[in-house]
């Protein structure tokens, strides 16, 4: 339903519009875009590269076993699609985290530049959109797919530097767009009620008496689904309200590539933006988001599991056996925060439809590199988890050196987007990679 229709319906109903972020995903009120089902994609990213030993299954197909890094995502190990052998073949200015950043969702070369990468390479920003906001576009195109902000960009611990290694998605050429690190300024971009931290006007206690109308007008499940929100909300504003007395177990690293200023909150902060995500998703926010955990040559210091040296220098020490056993523990804790986004859509009902949000959401978990320590673009890590049309999940496949382009295609296809070239049309070629079961 339009903005004018739904003006309509606040007016008749006596209701505010404070209400809308509340009630326009509720199905029985009809205020929500009428397609079934809704399809989602997420893209997470952490950065530096993996361990391959420890994470590539040795078998391919149905019949594999996961290594150490993604044990914490056995329980969905049916709904994964683990995808080995996709290169970014982009080539030109700038260094391997840079292309591997900037050119990972754009699939296209960097711009000549004056920003310096390692060994001299300088670049720009990317020359394309990247493909979440390509597809973000053709969704807001359409009335039965249009949502309130179409798309919706997280990050956790992404420094407020910008460049071409803090950016991975592009409203296009020279646009690049700034993940929101802060819970607090996503929320207000959510809920636009709040004035600061430090005298925080509760959402719920503006709008409590129109939902309580509003309750009155909806089925059970819907009601269910309001409550839920709510205690969401009021969650949230908790955790808002007291992240000022937060104290840090130890002060924030000063390196000169940058970090989060709350370094040693990143574990909580994660989990708040997470759950902010799954919240606009159920209530049909936007069906498109990042969430970028850092950034490429990230050095956070993951001080919660015990690890005192930053991120990006243990990568390049990666064949070190006691470095590559905390870079291993690194990337399984990014696993375990995708399996906590993962559980939250598989236990939350699909609005308005069958089964769970799992279902209808499709998650890529990637990074800028292959391995840190070679800085190869060869071997990105590409892990699926979810449904999509057109995927067929639970297998490990092995690919023959496919340019990480006809991945974006068949992305773009799963959502409706019936692209033919993505990024750069010369590596493209072949088309979208089918994932369906041979």
């Amino acid at each position: 339903m339009n903005a004018l229709h739904r003006r309509t319906f606040l007016k008749q109903a006596g209701l505010s519009a404070a209400t809308l972020p509340f009630i326009t995903g509720l199905p029985s009120l009809g205020l929500a875009a009428p397609a079934r089902p809704r399809q989602r994609l997420v893209f997470m990213f952490s950065p530096n590269g993996t361990i391959p030993a420890a994470y590539w299954p040795d078998a391919t197909g149905t019949d594999f076993q996961l290594k150490e890094i993604m044990t914490p995502l056995a329980a969905f190990k049916d709904r994964m699609l683990v995808l080995n052998g996709v290169h970014n073949k982009v080539r030109g200015d700038g260094d391997s985290h840079m292309r591997g950043m900037s050119c990972l969702l754009t699939g296209i070369e960097l711009f000549p530049g004056n920003i310096m990468g390692g060994g001299g390479a300088p670049a720009g920003w990317a020359s394309g959109i990247s493909i979440d906001q390509e597809i973000k576009n053709y969704l807001q195109s359409k009335d039965d797919t249009r949502t309130r902000f179409g798309s919706l960009e997280f990050g956790v611990g992404v420094t407020d530097r910008a460049d071409p290694w803090t950016r991975m998605s592009y409203a296009g050429a020279n646009k690049p767009i700034a993940p929101i690190s802060d819970p607090y300024q996503m929320y207000e971009k959510l809920y636009g009620q709040m004035k600061d931290k430090e005298n925080l006007q509760s959402v719920l206690d503006t709008v409590k008496g129109d939902l309580q109308k509003v309750g009155k007008l909806i089925s059970a499940q819907d009601r269910r689904l309001l409550e839920e929100h709510q205690a969401l909300v009021r969650q949230m504003e908790k955790e808002i309200a007291t992240a000022k007395d937060q104290k840090l177990r130890t002060a924030p690293p000063a390196l000169g590539e940058g970090v989060a200023d709350q370094n040693d909150n990143l574990p909580r902060l994660s989990r708040m933006q997470i759950d902010l995500l799954v919240n606009s998703f159920v209530n049909d926010m936007a069906r498109v988001a990042t969430l970028q955990f850092t950034k490429s040559v990230g050095g956070a210091r993951m001080n919660w599991l015990d690890i005192k040296e930053g991120h990006h220098a243990l990568s390049h020490e990666d064949k070190d056996e006691a470095v590559a056993a905390k870079l291993v523990k690194i990337n399984q804790w990014f696993a375990g925060e995708l399996a906590y986004l993962v559980q939250k859509l598989a236990s939350t009902p699909e609005p308005g439809g069958e089964g769970m949000m799992l279902d209808n959401t499709l998650i890529v978990w990637t990074n800028e590199l292959g391995r840190g320590s070679s800085h190869t673009l060869d071997n990105i890590p590409f892990l699926l988890v979810g449904g999509a049309p057109g995927f067929s999940m639970g297998r490990s496949l092995k690919l023959d050196k496919v340019a990480h382009n006809r991945l974006h295609l068949a992305l773009a296809h799963a959502m409706g987007h019936r692209l033919e070239t993505f990024g750069k049309a010369s590596l493209c070629e072949g088309g979208p990679l089918k994932l369906t079961a041979a």
